[in-house]
């Protein structure tokens, strides 16, 4: 199921919604992270108006998301003269298994305006990441990345920091629920520091949205500039710059992840 194809099913039922999860967008027992928020975005975007923009998303990851059917619940906080905040869940019966809180924006006069650039990366032999059946994510299938800079999981490496070159096998143009699934593709670097396998979850993740439309930027070599922050007591904190395909800022994220090794 390519990721427009899932955010499709996403279906109003009265004052709740379902949405199915498919096995090839697990990530390990749960759904790939990205794709959770992404499906509780489009519930969400369902209550505010189509032209205010998603300026950030606060993400806690309760329990893990199986495959099947989910149950999505929205509603509003607060509306404000410019603002709406917006809160919503998975659930699976009573269990709340991801819960997000949005704000949705329409721009506000202001004397200041100015965006982050795009460092240059020097040039150098780039690693492929291969979907392997059985030895990768199954969500990862749907991805094409490329590390320019860092350590792939499991490497053994020493490195913190992480640019990828990252694609997504999918049709169309992307949205707002594009940009989620490309800010988490990168897993924990400090799985990149352990040489053999080793389990590692999300625990929160907060991102912040710098454009207001993406269907200009196309679906192939997005960048991933990525930074493990700090590691202790089995708790990690990266942060990611979400870079669209000709440099463009697109979002920046950071994430509390805990490893097990």
């Amino acid at each position: 199921m390519r990721f427009s194809e899932a955010m499709q099913t996403v279906t109003r039922h009265g004052n709740h919604w379902q949405a199915r999860v498919s096995e090839d967008w697990l990530q390990g027992r749960s759904a790939f992270g990205g794709l959770q928020a992404a499906l509780a975005l489009r519930a969400m975007r369902e209550l505010v108006p189509a032209d205010m923009p998603l300026r950030t998303l606060q993400v806690t990851f309760i329990a893990p998301v199986p495959p099947g059917s989910v149950a999505i619940r929205a509603q509003r906080l607060r509306e404000g003269r410019s603002a709406i905040q917006v809160e919503a869940s998975l659930c699976d019966g009573e269990q709340t298994l991801c819960r997000l809180v949005g704000v949705f924006g329409s721009a506000r006069p202001s004397a200041l305006a100015f965006q982050p650039e795009q460092p240059p990366i020097v040039a150098a032999t780039s690693k492929e990441l291969r979907y392997v059946v059985g030895q990768m994510p199954a969500f990862t299938q749907h991805f094409g990345a490329r590390w320019l800079r860092g350590d792939l999981p499991f490497s053994g490496g020493h490195q913190r920091d992480s640019v990828l070159q990252l694609s997504l096998r999918d049709d169309g143009q992307p949205d707002e629920t594009h940009v989620l699934a490309f800010a988490d593709f990168i897993p924990p670097i400090a799985l990149s520091m352990f040489g053999v396998p080793t389990p590692g979850s999300s625990l929160t993740w907060m991102i912040e949205l710098l454009r207001d439309r993406y269907d200009d930027l196309g679906m192939d070599d997005w960048r991933v500039d990525a930074q493990l922050i700090a590691a202790r007591d089995g708790y990690t904190n990266q942060s990611v710059m979400l870079w669209g395909p000709h440099g463009e800022p697109v979002a920046l994220s950071r994430q509390s992840m805990v490893v097990f090794g």
